[in-house]
């Protein structure tokens, strides 16, 4: 069998999207904790690189400032990444953006900007880096693991937040997809749906009363905490996981079964 990195975990080289603050923060904080050597990818991450390097524990973490959007950009700052951390085992696509647009309450213009944006951060920024990392890891030829953070919005839909779904739906897609293309590598591709999570995304989601409503979906009466999704994460990027490739883990305490 080929030797891969992902045997075990430290000491792995691993990128993760939107991991400034958040469910991506946790991610990293996560892996970091298990001995890896985290690169951060985040728009507008530059100015606090300091902090959140020394934020995570153990050493050799790096932050590469980026914008999914700018798919010109992106290659440069993989390969930054993956140059600064001596190559590339774990992708975690995370960075993501959800903000209001029900159909009915916004113009023409403002709904076509929140499916380009929403589409353009979730889904395409996200294929775009993972071109960008499947180039490495093909290269070193050791394997690897590329986890998605998906929603489970994908399944249940979103009224007020429809691109944001789409954008999920479509994440859902890639993941299997890519999973059935990057076998052959032996790089599994797998994803998280969370539902709620406790993070900055959410704050004025989860004030009551909407909040209250929003935590009784579950039968725990809570929404996630962001360590919680980082562990279903880091499990899927572990080399036991290999199996789960193709994979779509629920992570929303019950708040919406499907099978």
């Amino acid at each position: 069998m080929v030797e891969n990195v992902s045997e075990s975990a430290g000491g792995r080289a691993v990128l993760v999207t939107g991991a400034a603050r958040g469910i991506g923060w946790a991610i990293a904080r996560r892996f970091a904790a298990a001995g890896d050597r985290v690169a951060i990818l985040d728009r507008g991450a530059g100015g606090v690189a300091g902090e959140l390097v020394a934020g995570l524990d153990g050493a050799g973490h790096v932050v590469v400032e980026a914008d999914l959007m700018d798919s010109e950009a992106l290659p440069a700052a993989v390969d930054s990444a993956v140059e600064q951390l001596g190559g590339l085992d774990v992708l975690v696509n995370n960075a993501g953006v959800f903000v209001a647009h029900p159909i009915t309450e916004v113009d023409y213009a403002a709904w076509q900007e929140h499916w380009r944006t929403t589409l353009g951060v979730n889904l395409i920024g996200a294929a775009n880096v993972t071109w960008c990392a499947v180039r490495h890891m093909t290269e070193q030829g050791r394997g690897g693991r590329i986890v998605n953070v998906s929603s489970r919005g994908a399944f249940r839909g979103e009224p007020d937040v429809p691109a944001y779904g789409a954008s999920k739906a479509g994440l859902n897609s890639l993941t299997q997809s890519l999973a059935l293309a990057l076998a052959p590598h032996r790089i599994a591709v797998s994803a998280v749906a969370p539902g709620f999570v406790a993070t900055e995304m959410t704050t004025d989601w989860l004030l009551p009363p909407g909040g209250d409503e929003i935590r009784a979906q579950s039968p725990f009466g809570r929404v996630a905490e962001p360590g919680e999704i980082a562990e279903g994460v880091f499990y899927l990027a572990s080399a036991q996981a290999e199996w789960a490739s193709g994979a779509i883990l629920d992570l929303n305490g019950a708040s919406y079964l499907r099978s």
